[in-house]
């Protein structure tokens, strides 16, 4: 995206959930101010956009109930879109159509339709989408790919790649919207979408095939009792995934009295009998290279973070990362370079940063936002990317019914009538 050191660009942000408020809000105003303006607030639920307001520092900056009026009225030269997964594509495509460009948070959108949906608007609007896959930027993912380019282990052919979500952080997608496919598509595609995206990258090359399963087996109607929600549940006491929001000031002025107007619960019942998507994950995927992955994603474990191996015909890399554990650990992380053939093993230090996601969150943000920042990784994710991360877990969860097989070229071919 076009910047200059001479007027700062109009930002217009759309969704003013958490993510939108913090990531988007706050950080922006306070880290980038000088690059970035932000000039208008779009949200369904006017009382969390006023809120939002407030906490972001924004003063009178106009808010609107829909996107159209906001495009019309506000002019922005581009658009944060910070929505529910589920209308991504509604406000990416108004958003090119309007002639702006467009940043918006991962997943780029949920189904086949809606990818082909972006990919055409944006061909046909000349204006660019990017996707704020912001793990490519962290200290780690960016060394793997340096050592990946180097051809240190050679040409790559299998990668494990497996993630795991703590009970805290895994439990709190089946409290929210995310719980329901018809609005963040899975798991498979609102987490894994990362997953996905990491996985294309490091191995420059696109997925081709995708073979997964997927099950209902901790949340949902795993438990002996459930309420509606945590505020005022009887089992409280019994439950291990009890939450309150009110322990957190943020969470609780954007969403515990908003939730007047659009009945959304920010502490909804991790046992709710209608949770539709999988919390236990694995699928295997094709690459056009010839490149095997085998992937999985759990949600409900006692530690978080990854563990990743690339198997290459010079040598294997490997790295455990920790972000969570009942223990202390370094605050670096040991990467595994095995050389085949006697050539000897390398543990290459690499220590975490400031900032989320141990530095990327401000790396991605510098990227998105300072002008005329390069890009020697290819870290900027394009609408491209986004589709094809969102397509493996799409096809993930059609394999999860159909037991089959699920072609990524397939579902990018437009639909026959």
């Amino acid at each position: 995206m076009p910047d200059t050191d001479a007027q700062r660009r109009r930002l217009a942000l759309i969704g003013t959930g958490f993510r939108g408020t913090s990531m988007w809000g706050v950080n922006v105003v306070k880290g980038y101010g000088d690059h970035v303006e932000i000039v208008g607030l779009c949200d369904t639920n006017w009382m969390r956009a006023d809120r939002a307001r407030a906490l972001i520092g924004l003063g009178n900056t106009p808010i609107y109930a829909d996107a159209d009026t906001l495009l019309a009225q506000v002019k922005p030269d581009a658009v944060l879109v910070a929505t529910p997964d589920a209308n991504h594509d509604e406000m990416i495509v108004k958003a090119l159509e309007a002639g702006c460009d467009v940043i918006t948070e991962k997943p780029m959108t949920t189904t086949a339709a809606k990818v082909r949906r972006i990919l055409d608007a944006e061909a046909k609007s000349g204006r660019k989408v990017l996707v704020t896959f912001n793990y490519r930027f962290s200290p780690t993912a960016k060394k793997l790919k340096e050592l990946l380019l180097s051809g240190v282990i050679g040409e790559v052919t299998a990668m494990d790649f497996h993630w795991y979500l703590d009970t805290r952080h895994g439990a709190d997608y089946f409290r929210r919207w995310h719980a329901y496919e018809r609005h963040s598509g899975s798991l498979f595609v609102h987490k894994a979408t990362h997953h996905f995206d990491l996985m294309n990258w490091y191995l420059d090359s696109e997925p081709d095939e995708v073979f997964a399963h997927g099950s209902l087996r901790n949340y949902g109607k795993a438990a002996p009792f459930r309420g509606e929600r945590c505020r005022g549940c009887a089992h409280a006491g019994e439950c291990p995934f009890y939450f309150d929001l009110g322990k957190d000031p943020f969470l609780e002025a954007l969403f515990e009295d908003p939730s007047r107007e659009d009945g959304y619960l920010r502490d909804a019942c991790v046992f709710r009998e209608d949770i539709d998507i999988p919390d236990t994950m694995t699928a295997l995927i094709r690459y056009a290279n010839g490149a095997q992955v085998s992937y999985s994603c759990h949600t409900y474990l006692p530690v978080e973070g990854y563990s990743i191996a690339f198997n290459g015909k010079l040598g294997r890399i490997e790295i455990r990362q920790y972000e969570k554990q009942p223990w202390e650990v370094s605050a670096a992380d040991d990467i595994l370079l095995i050389k085949s053939f006697g050539r000897g093993v390398e543990h290459i230090i690499v220590p975490h940063e400031p900032g989320t996601h141990f530095g990327g969150d401000p790396k991605m943000q510098d990227m998105l936002f300072k002008p005329g920042m390069p890009d020697p990784l290819n870290q900027r994710a394009g609408a491209r990317a986004g589709a094809l991360s969102v397509l493996c877990g799409v096809a993930a969860m059609e394999s999860i019914k159909t037991h089959r097989p699920v072609s990524i070229k397939r579902l990018l071919e437009p639909e026959k009538r």
